[in-house]
């Protein structure tokens, strides 16, 4: 079962390993991102983060499509994390499952604006379209850092 869907520049780290996968109840960790497949180190380093009793999974946004449709995760109550609005727009555009888009850290750089409601999730207007897209067809587009910070919208 999809619990989450998270965009987090970091993809996994203290925050998302411990507090959204306790929190979540998850045994599975998807981490699903083109570049992580391809680089030794990162798939290493995401490795020693993730917690002792959780699987980790690292495959591509394409691969991750494909395992989804299948049903193939279904065993596990899995939680996603990818780096990107563009690939969490992706999954949630082609896995019917995905109901909720959290929104995590999103780093500035050029072309972004931090949101009002916090200044760690930084967004272009091409992010912001797309995620109104998503909420126009129903999946519930949240921000909010950690489990226990109130939901926020756009």
């Amino acid at each position: 079962m999809i619990k989450l869907l998270r965009v987090d520049h970091r993809l996994l780290h203290g925050q998302v390993a411990f507090s959204w996968t306790g929190y979540l109840s998850a045994n599975c960790i998807l981490i699903a991102n083109d570049d992580a497949t391809k680089d030794d180190l990162r798939r290493t380093t995401l490795r020693l983060a993730k917690p002792a009793n959780c699987k980790l999974i690292i495959k591509s946004i394409e691969e991750s499509i494909q395992a989804l449709n299948s049903g193939v995760a279904d065993k596990y109550n899995l939680f996603i994390v990818v780096e990107s609005v563009k690939d969490a727009c992706e999954l949630a555009n082609r896995v019917d499952r995905i109901k909720t888009v959290n929104i995590g850290g999103l780093k500035a750089k050029e072309g972004t604006k931090p949101h009002p409601a916090n200044h760690n999730i930084n967004f272009t207007e091409i992010e912001i379209e797309m995620l109104k897209k998503l909420e126009s067809r129903g999946t519930n587009v949240e921000l909010r850092m950690v489990p226990n910070d109130s939901s926020k919208k756009l």
